[in-house]
């Protein structure tokens, strides 16, 4: 992160995505709008700017006003604005001057002129200039001919922030500590330098470091003692704060602050410490002498060591191991049919994410109103299936990504076998879970069925479905193995290899993008696994129809471009052209079927990629340097079948996966 505090010296922005205010507290209200900029910013692949001011407009605007106090101090609010992974910060040297600027006058030679936005993002009564005279309609106004929009935040979220802020330094005052802590979503901070002290804590046992607190408008809670993590530098220990007048000693008359660091014996005067203030131990009180003191405070520490502990037990148990990502474009009627299902996947904790690919129906309202346990990525413009996910999956972080369709119903803890399976063998990159269809549960469902196949010309195809023809489960796949692809319906993957591999070809837009991100794992020497423990139920079709031309096209165009990019052996070539011949007499057996725009949709893949076969030869090239780079074993064949699985179906009548599996081909 960049703070830039010279406005005379700012860089050069471009598409900038930005923010205004104060950011008091940088609580959870702030937090989503920061993560609203930052979520664009990365969309767009431009940098997230805050401009904020200091100091405080009400030191400038209300210079005798002494009521003012500020949850952070300007350092503690940069070092959680780097926290939360903002890219630039200005800080505007707040002035009458600058307050009274016409409100014109600041959007164009300020706002527009220096950070030439993509987005301008505010709330909902977002006012600026004189008089507070400027307002969204204005920004509005220049947003044509300056190309940017503005974005505005929902009112319930910006009275949420108005709320928590006055939540938050009542629950301080009353130190009432773990509430603060729960409205902020970090523990709260006191910052300052150390300095000499009376030495008294050293006499009983109990050396401190006393801390000056610069900023004389911090929010400093009532006196007594506190649990506290403190950071010294790149270090971090625990300790006990005391607030405070020293009543045993002698009535101060101005508030001590001083922290009892454990295990600690280090000469740090002059240097600057954080102090993170976890949990309320008790009132100051007065004692009857030191030795009275000194009692009180090992019961103290005892107290505060057990505190310490239960907070970072219950932080290290509350992190996700893995996410739970689903992509939706106008899916609102799936989404509340098959959503609740997906909230009981696992025994472990998950963390629930929801990518929309800019919607046009109420599906964002209906996840913000019913499902506020969804983390939502909110996108300006659809990306597909493929470019969607990879925008998304970068600002994931778990182990482990789970990506299902909208239309998945999900059994009770399907996750946990397919998790405990990848714990358990590091050289799996990608598993699968048993898929049945929801229209016909006791069959196999097309898009994955017991896991993924492909034949020696990149026909896919799944235990349990080839082709048209999909079979009964009747148990006879339930055996976990490794497969070639996972199906892109349900399919949990290391996030590192997806990272790594760069996920899925965004130019596929949908279908069978899995395919091709699966041989990419395989070739990298890694696992596709089955996990028939795991069940899922899939509705098929919800989000485009199997029979759709549309489909037909994306399909064949996908599946040509992933031969030409993995295929290693030296006849991919001849393959190609097989496959193109192969592809014909498919369209002229779809117009028979009197399916006459499905056949053409196949003309159009192939001219697709016929004028394009260039690139996709530097596509290629890129792809096996990419597979060298992250290579982890030599390259996994198994689950290729080394003949012609069109061959076996449609001349054979080999319909069944167990019939051709049988030969021993693969």
């Amino acid at each position: 992160m960049k703070v830039h505090k010279n406005l005379d010296q700012l860089p050069s922005f471009k598409r900038s995505v930005i923010t205004i205010g104060s950011f008091d507290g940088v609580h959870k209200g702030h937090q989503k709008l920061i993560k609203r900029i930052n979520e664009l910013a990365a969309e767009i692949k431009s940098e997230s700017v805050i401009i904020t001011f200091y100091p405080h407009p009400r030191q400038v605007i209300y210079p005798h006003d002494k009521s003012l106090q500020l949850l952070n101090s300007l350092d503690e609010k940069l070092a959680l604005f780097k926290k939360h992974g903002v890219d630039h910060v200005v800080i505007v040297p707040f002035s009458i001057e600058f307050s009274q600027q016409n409100p014109r006058e600041y959007v164009e030679t300020f706002l527009l002129k220096t950070f030439n936005p993509a987005y301008i993002v505010i709330g909902y009564d977002h006012k600026f200039g004189m008089n507070r005279q400027g307002d969204i309609h204005l920004l509005k106004s220049y947003e044509e001919l300056h190309d940017f929009k503005t974005i505005e935040i929902e009112e319930q979220e910006i009275a949420d922030i108005t709320i928590s802020s006055t939540k938050i330094r009542k629950a301080l005052v009353n130190n009432e500590i773990a509430v603060a802590n729960s409205y902020l979503n970090y523990p709260y901070m006191i910052s300052g330098k150390v300095v000499y002290g009376e030495q008294v804590g050293t006499k009983i046992g109990f050396k401190t470091a006393n801390i000056l607190v610069d900023d004389t408008h911090k929010l400093i809670p009532p006196s007594g003692i506190y649990a506290v993590k403190v950071h010294h530098g790149q270090n971090h220990h625990e300790g006990m704060l005391y607030i405070g007048r020293k009543p045993t000693l002698h009535e101060d008359a101005n508030t001590s602050i001083e922290v009892n660091i454990f295990n600690f014996n280090e000469n740090i005067y002059g240097e600057y410490l954080r102090l993170e203030l976890i949990d309320f131990i008790r009132d100051d009180e007065k004692f009857d002498g030191l030795e009275a003191l000194k009692l009180q405070l090992r019961r103290d520490e005892i107290s505060a060591r057990g505190i310490l502990q239960k907070f970072k037990a219950f932080n290290q148990e509350d992190k996700a191991n893995c996410s739970i990502v689903i992509l939706n474009y106008n899916g609102e009627e799936i989404l509340e049919s098959y959503l609740p299902s997906t909230l009981h996947s696992s025994q472990e904790k998950v963390d629930f994410v929801l990518i929309d690919n800019a919607s046009t129906d109420e599906s964002v309202a209906f996840i913000k109103e019913w499902h506020p346990e969804y983390r939502l990525l909110e996108f300006t413009k659809n990306y597909g299936y493929a470019g969607g996910y990879n925008k998304g999956l970068e600002q994931i972080n778990t182990k482990y990504i789970a990506l299902i369709n909208s239309d998945i119903r999900c059994t009770q803890n399907w996750l946990d076998p397919i998790i405990e399976m990848m714990e358990n063998d590091e050289s799996i990159g990608a598993v699968s879970p048993k898929i049945r269809s929801i229209n016909d549960p006791d069959c196999f469902e097309y898009a994955g069925a017991s896991g993924g196949y492909m034949d020696y010309l990149s026909y896919p195809f799944c235990r349990g479905r080839v082709f048209s023809t999909v079979e009964e489960d009747k148990g006879q796949y339930d055996d976990a193995r490794e497969v070639f692809w996972a199906s892109g319906a349900a399919m949990v993957v290391r996030k590192d290899v997806f990272d790594n591999l760069e996920g899925f070809d965004a130019s596929y837009f949908a279908h069978q993008e899995e395919i091709d991100f699966c041989w990419r794992i395989k070739r990298a020497g890694y696992k596709v696994m089955v996990q028939p423990k795991s069940l899922v139920y899939h509705l098929g079709g919800g989000t485009l129809a199997y029979e759709s031309p549309n489909k037909t096209y994306l399909n064949f165009r996908n599946n040509l471009i992933t031969l030409i990019k993995n295929d290693e052996s030296i006849f991919w070539f001849v393959k190609f052209i097989w496959r193109l011949i192969l592809d014909g007499i498919a369209g002229i057996q779809i117009l028979t079927q009197r399916k006459p725009k499905n056949m053409y949709a196949i003309i159009r893949a192939h001219w697709y990629i016929i004028p394009r076969f260039f690139s996709l030869l530097d596509k290629r090239r890129s792809t096996k340097k990419l597979i060298q780079k992250y290579k982890r074993d030599s390259y996994n064949k198994i689950g290729i079948f080394n003949k012609s699985i069109v061959f076996q179906y449609f001349v054979k009548g080999k319909k069944q996966f167990s019939d051709i599996s049988n030969n021993g081909s693969f």
